[in-house]
C-alpha cells in the first residue's frame, strides 16, 4: 500500500472511530423500571365469637352459615363503622376465655351485661332488653318461680338463668340440671328429664313457636330482674369500643335497628327479650 493510500486509510479510519466514540457517548442509559407502588396494608378483619346454638339470636342454617338477630346487628354496626368482621362459632363455656386470650376481637352472643363480667371485659351500650322466662309442659301446675324449688330445672351452664336457679335451689342442689345449650335443656324438658327450664324469653318463645308438638307453656315472674345485652370487647380496648358504639348509635338513628328487630320479633323493639 502506498504512503498516500495509507494516510487516506488512516484518516477514514480515524473519522469512523471518532463517530463511533461520539455515538457511544451520546447513547442514553435505559431508564430504570419504575418501582412498583407499595401494596396497601390489608384491612383488619375483626374476629367475632358467637355461640351459634341460640336461635333466633345466633344459629347455623342448613348451609352451616351463622345467622340470626345478633349477627345482623353486628354486620350493620360494622358497615356503619367501616369495619370488616368474621364470625366464628365459639362454644359458650369457653367464649369469654377466647376473648381474653386474644383469639376473638369481640363477642356477640346474647351476652347479658353484669357487674361480674364488667370486671374482665368491656361492653358497648346495651343493644337489647332482656328478661328470664320459665318453660314447662302444658299440664304443669307451675305458676311462678317459687314453684320450682322442689323440681328438676334445666339451665344452660354459665348463663344468668343458671345463676337465678342456683340462687333459688341452692348451689349444690342436684335438681339443677346444666346443659351446654338452652335447646338441649328444652329437649330434655320435652322428654321428661326435667320439670322446667329457665332461660331467656327470646330463645324460649322461639323454641315453643317452632316446636308445637313439644306441648309447652311459658310462665313469667316479676321477680326476674330486667337484663340487657352488650357486645363484649377486651378490657381497655377503647378504640374498638368507640367504633362499635358509633355504629350502634348510627343504626338506631337511621331505622336499621328497628327493621332488623321487626324481622326477627315481628314488632317494634320493646323491653323484655332475652339474655345469657
Amino acid at each position: 500500500m502506498t504512503s498516500l493510500n495509507t494516510r487516506r486509510f488512516l484518516k477514514v479510519a480515524g473519522l469512523i472511530a471518532a463517530g463511533l466514540w461520539l455515538a457511544a457517548c451520546s447513547k442514553q442509559e435505559p431508564a430504570s423500571p419504575a418501582a412498583a407502588p407499595a401494596a396497601a396494608p390489608a384491612a383488619k378483619v375483626y374476629v367475632v365469637g358467637t355461640d351459634a346454638a341460640y336461635a333466633p339470636f345466633e344459629s347455623q342454617n342448613e348451609r352451616g352459615e351463622i345467622v340470626g338477630f345478633d349477627i345482623d346487628i353486628v354486620k350493620a354496626i360494622a358497615a356503619k363503622a367501616g369495619m370488616e368482621v368474621k364470625f366464628v362459632n365459639t362454644p359458650w363455656e369457653g367464649i369469654f376465655n377466647s376473648l381474653n386470650q386474644g383469639d376473638r376481637d369481640l363477642l356477640v352472643s346474647a351476652i347479658t351485661i353484669t357487674d361480674e363480667r364488667r370486671q374482665s371485659m368491656d361492653f358497648t351500650e346495651p343493644y337489647f332488653d332482656a328478661v328470664q322466662l320459665i318453660a314447662v309442659r302444658k299440664d304443669s301446675p307451675v305458676t311462678k318461680f317459687e314453684d320450682l324449688k322442689t323440681l328438676k330445672v334445666g339451665v344452660q351452664t354459665g348463663t344468668t338463668g343458671d345463676e337465678v336457679v342456683t340462687q333459688l335451689l341452692g348451689k349444690d342442689n342436684t335438681n339443677v340440671r346444666r346443659f351446654e345449650s338452652t335447646p338441649l335443656a328444652l329437649k330434655e324438658l320435652e322428654s321428661g328429664g326435667v320439670d322446667a327450664v329457665v332461660a331467656d324469653n327470646g330463645v324460649v318463645n322461639h323454641y315453643v313457636a317452632n316446636n308445637s308438638t313439644a306441648a309447652f307453656k311459658t310462665v313469667s315472674d316479676s321477680s326476674f330482674a330486667p337484663e340487657q345485652y352488650g357486645i363484649a370487647v377486651r378490657k381497655g380496648n377503647t378504640e374498638l369500643l368507640a367504633k362499635l358504639n358509633e355504629g350502634l348509635a348510627a343504626i338506631r338513628a337511621d331505622g336499621t335497628y328497628d327493621r332488623i328487630y321487626a324481622q326477627y320479633f315481628g314488632a317494634p323493639a320493646a323491653a323484655g327479650a332475652a339474655s345469657k
